[in-house]
């Protein structure tokens, strides 16, 4: 998230350098390396190689919501399989219509993705 929140910040100005990202946030070249290249994959950045290469975000960061990102990094927003929107799987041996913690943990997704999915990476850009 650090490193999108610095490409969110250079949007528009052309690729930056995994080195240059890396040093500015403080993360391992080679986990920044890792991460980059699989949201490449999911769709989210593109990279140019050469002198001049580097990774930017293909869309404007105003539309890209945070939810979106974190599935495609971290998986579900949920804390629990079975309340996950994108990710169920019920809990093996449990009657979700009368347990108790299913409830509270829908009231948990759904407070944090009520904040997530109104938020994009223009919000959490560097300044």
């Amino acid at each position: 998230m650090q490193a999108l929140a610095h490409l969110a910040a250079t949007y528009g100005q052309g690729p930056v350098l995994i080195p240059i990202i890396a040093e500015h946030k403080k993360i391992p070249l080679r986990f920044l390396e890792n991460i980059l290249h699989e949201l490449k994959q999911d769709g989210l950045l593109k990279s140019t190689r050469g002198r001049q290469g580097g990774y930017e975000l293909i869309n404007d960061p105003h539309t890209i919501r945070l939810a979106d990102v974190i599935r495609k990094v971290e998986g579900p927003i949920a804390m629990l399989s079975c309340v996950s929107l994108h990710f169920y799987q019920r809990c093996p041996g449990c009657p979700e219509d009368h347990c108790g913690l299913n409830k509270v943990m829908v009231d948990a997704r759904d407070a944090i993705l009520s904040v997530l999915e109104g938020k994009s990476l223009a919000d959490i850009q560097d300044y």
